[in-house]
């Protein structure tokens, strides 16, 4: 795993405490899309051969 997948893990982890523990605001949702995204983002260049 580096980093990146880590990150991702633990901002939707934050999210997920934040949201369903507390009554998040519109903002706490932005966690959801950047970690969605940069999970994805990973996963494709982690799986993309070297040049």
């Amino acid at each position: 795993m580096d980093l990146g997948i880590i990150a991702a893990i633990a901002m939707l982890v934050l999210w997920a405490v934040l949201t369903f523990m507390f009554e998040a605001p519109g903002y706490v949702h932005l966690l959801l899309t950047a970690g969605v995204f940069l999970l994805i983002w990973r996963i494709v260049v982690r799986g993309s051969p070297k040049k």
